[in-house]
């Protein structure tokens, strides 16, 4: 596969790199042509903070293990950085400082020369603090370097067998928590345990966001809606969240929607921290 090479190839560039590990196909699919490309010189970082779904970890080192590529686990202290904490529209920035202090670190110990993600093409253009992050300690990304978007990257992964090819996004947690609700360590666990119960039912792609007064607001594919307002389904999903601490729980009716909650940003905001 042309692509493969070319990924292949222009890490081999980098020398040697710590690449930040989520367990999405995109980091994925960089983890695996890392260790292709630089071998023994290509690791893995992972971050962990409450922000991480429940599963993630394990997937994450389940996967390095498939790609035989050195894993690195770091806990990370975003919780307790007050920019994170108060949830404004930068709040990405906080967390992806955070993280890449913590993988900076470990390359310098390791004596890798390169910082290395899984932004592709497709996010360029979007609402992104966290890209400035990555700026900011010369974060390189080789699929915006070789112009590969989501697509390529899917078929990328699907061309080395990795079974997160048809993974669905999943941001961090923090991600659902609306613009100035403060992010705590409580409100993630619920949202968490609202998505995998969603999860429970079959259904792939979802996000469970919270809202003032410990308002859920659920977002499924439109064809779910249906089936999940009869009385007996709704009736059981709203004692479950009810349980896990939401006291309102409500449908979106314009269905599932990546980064809705940027929705209520002005102009200003989306240019500033557009990449």
């Amino acid at each position: 596969m042309r692509e493969a090479q070319q990924l292949v190839e222009q890490l081999r560039g980098y020398s040697s790199c710590a690449v930040a590990f989520s367990a999405g196909v995109d980091s994925t699919v960089v983890a695996k042509a890392a260790q292709l490309a630089l071998g023994e010189h290509a690791v893995a970082v992972t971050g962990v903070g409450p922000a991480l779904a429940e599963g993630e970890l394990d997937e994450a080192k389940r996967l390095a293990s498939l790609i035989g590529i050195r894993h690195e686990v770091v806990a990370t202290d975003e919780i307790n950085t007050a920019g994170y904490i108060a949830n404004a529209p930068d709040r990405c920035f906080h967390c992806k400082t955070e993280l890449y202090t913590h993988v900076e670190q470990i390359a310098k110990g390791l004596a890798l020369a390169t910082l290395a993600n899984g932004a592709n093409t497709d996010d360029q253009g979007d609402y992104r603090p966290g890209m400035q992050a990555a700026a900011d300690f010369q974060v390189r990304s080789p699929l915006v370097e070789c112009g590969f978007g989501k697509e390529v990257v899917r078929g990328l992964a699907a061309y080395w067998e990795l079974p997160v090819w048809d993974k669905p996004a999943a941001p961090c947690l923090a991600s659902r928590v609306a613009y100035g609700q403060q992010v705590t360590p409580e409100r993630l666990r619920m949202i968490d345990a609202a998505e995998r119960r969603l999860r429970e039912l079959g259904i792939r792609e979802l996000r469970v966001r919270y809202h003032e007064g410990d308002l859920a607001r659920i977002e499924v594919p439109a064809e779910w809606l249906p089936r999940l307002v009869e009385d007996g389904p709704r009736q059981t999903l709203l004692a479950d969240l009810r349980a896990l601490g939401f006291k309102s729980v409500t449908f979106d009716l314009a269905g599932f929607q990546s980064g809705s909650l940027n929705q209520v940003l002005d102009a200003a905001t989306l240019t500033k921290w557009r990449r």
